[in-house]
């Protein structure tokens, strides 16, 4: 994969691993198996506000950019894949066969677009703030209406 800056990453169901992948060795399943019964139902800080939970383990100095752009291709994709279908019923690892290449091919898209992971950054959080410039405006003409 060139260089290792995405080290593994895994899609789950509640605590239940559905599809995991990594070049390296170790105990990464069993990690992320206690990580997942130690997350509190209602935190959604590190997730996705949905039943699943996507994770992806990276070396710090890749920075936040590519593993965010990651998950959210990751989370796309399952998404595309398996809306709501297979994947809730899904038993633990028997989704690795068919998805674990895909973790693999969105690891390597992010290691060798970082230019254009980091062009899309710019673009969203843009996006963002004319967003939020918008609301104020709306707020302020709905101030202005029901209190003149």
């Amino acid at each position: 994969m060139g260089q290792q800056n995405l080290i593994y990453s895994f899609v789950a169901r509640g605590t239940v691993i559905l599809a995991e992948y990594t070049e390296f060795k170790g105990n990464f399943t069993f990690v992320a198996a206690q990580c997942l019964q130690k997350l509190p139902s209602s935190n959604n800080k590190f997730t996705y506000n949905c039943d699943a939970y996507y994770c992806v383990v990276s070396v710090e100095s890749v920075g936040r950019q590519i593993p965010m752009a990651f998950l959210e291709h990751v989370k796309e994709d399952f998404n595309k894949t398996y809306g709501g279908g297979k994947a809730t019923t899904a038993k633990p690892n028997s989704l690795n066969k068919e998805f674990g290449s895909k973790l693999k091919e969105h690891m390597q898209y992010c290691v060798d677009h970082p230019e254009e992971i980091s062009k899309l950054a710019k673009v969203k959080a843009q996006v963002t703030e004319v967003k939020g410039v918008m609301m104020e405006n709306i707020e302020m003409i709905r101030i202005l209406f029901f209190f003149p």
